[in-house]
C-alpha cells in the first residue's frame, strides 16, 4: 500500500465522484469492485472509490487528508479485508 494526498491526484475527486479524503482507497476493480467497503489493516475502514494508473492487481493506495500524513505513512505491506463487496 501507498499514501496519497487528496489534492494530488488533480480533482480531488474519486472515480466514484465523491470527495477524496480519508476513508477512501484507490484499488484495481478487477481484484476489489469500486463501491466494496474494506478493512485496511493500519488504516482502517474504508471505501473502495478510487482507481489509479499504477494500480493493478493486489496493489491498494490510501488517501490520506494531507500530504504530510501520506508521506509518513509512505509505503508499507498491509492487509486489506473485503467487509462487503459491491455488486
Amino acid at each position: 500500500a501507498t499514501g496519497y494526498h487528496a489534492m494530488v491526484t488533480g480533482s480531488g475527486r474519486t472515480a466514484l465522484g465523491m470527495r477524496a479524503g480519508y476513508g477512501h482507497v484507490a484499488v484495481d476493480p478487477r481484484v476489489i469492485k469500486l463501491g466494496s467497503i474494506v478493512y485496511v489493516e493500519g488504516y482502517g475502514m474504508a471505501i473502495a472509490s478510487d482507481t489509479g494508473g499504477a494500480i493493478k492487481g493486489r496493489r491498494i493506495d490510501l488517501c490520506f487528508q494531507t500530504r504530510g500524513q501520506a508521506m509518513t505513512f509512505g509505503r508499507k505491506q498491509v492487509k486489506v479485508h473485503v467487509l462487503r463487496s459491491a455488486r
